[in-house]
């Protein structure tokens, strides 16, 4: 009486499935730009600030030890002298910044 009968709608068209994947192509693309993009510009400068020190260069560790560069060893290392006397060996990919760039000191 107060009900009344339902009937079965006819299906609407079927979605784009391009239009579907839309939003997460478009938060693909700005994360892309925001933060991946940023990251690799800042590994790639960070490599190629390792690869050109030389000895002189006063460079800071990720440690926060800051020093002179002594001598640039081919396996990887470079010593470091800290202090009158005191060296210490560390890994290039530990440093993390390079205070000043020095020209290249007369090998003794």
């Amino acid at each position: 009486m107060f009900v009344t009968p339902a009937y079965a709608q006819a299906a609407g068209a079927a979605p784009n499935p391009v239009m579907s994947f839309a939003p997460l192509i478009l938060i693909f693309a700005i994360m892309y730009f925001l933060m991946i993009r940023p990251q690799q510009k800042k590994m790639k400068q960070h490599k190629a600030m390792i690869e050109a020190v030389r000895r002189g260069d006063e460079v800071v560790t990720a440690g926060g030890i800051m020093g002179k560069v002594a001598k640039v060893r081919e396996d990887g290392f470079v010593e470091v002298e800290i202090a009158e006397g005191v060296k210490v060996k560390v890994q290039k990919a530990t440093l993390a910044n390079v205070v000043s760039k020095t020209e290249p000191a007369a090998d003794a």
